[in-house]
């Protein structure tokens, strides 16, 4: 079960990040931005999922947890920079990782679509 809501996150994760590039392999459907669309109000949920599921998951495969973890600090950069004791610290890392954000969503998704198979 936990496998199962670890590729469900790391998908849904991956189309958010990754939303400016698979835009641009979509074509005209725009099922991508559709499903962004959907996705969206649950960004803080997906984003704690991914770094809860990761770190329950253990570190059995640790460069997929790691992916998990950063798509997870991405999607919660907004909720990060609250937090009082280490919002700076969090939010530094975030911004440093924006350049990559479409990377990591692209990798994430494969990982969710490989955890599937």
């Amino acid at each position: 079960m936990l496998e199962l809501l670890y590729a469900i996150a790391n998908i849904t994760g991956g189309i958010l990040l990754g939303l400016a590039t698979l835009d641009k392999w979509d074509g005209n459907s725009n099922f991508f931005k559709k499903a962004a669309g959907v996705l969206s109000p649950f960004q803080t949920l997906i984003g704690g999922a991914l770094i809860i599921l990761a770190v329950l998951k253990g570190w059995k495969t640790p460069l997929y947890n790691i992916a998990s973890i950063l798509g997870g600090i991405l999607l919660l950069a907004h909720v990060l920079g609250a937090a009082p004791l280490f919002g700076d610290t969090l939010k530094k890392i975030s911004n440093k990782l924006m350049p990559f954000k479409a990377i990591i969503g692209i990798v994430i998704l494969v990982i969710g679509i490989i955890s599937i198979l």
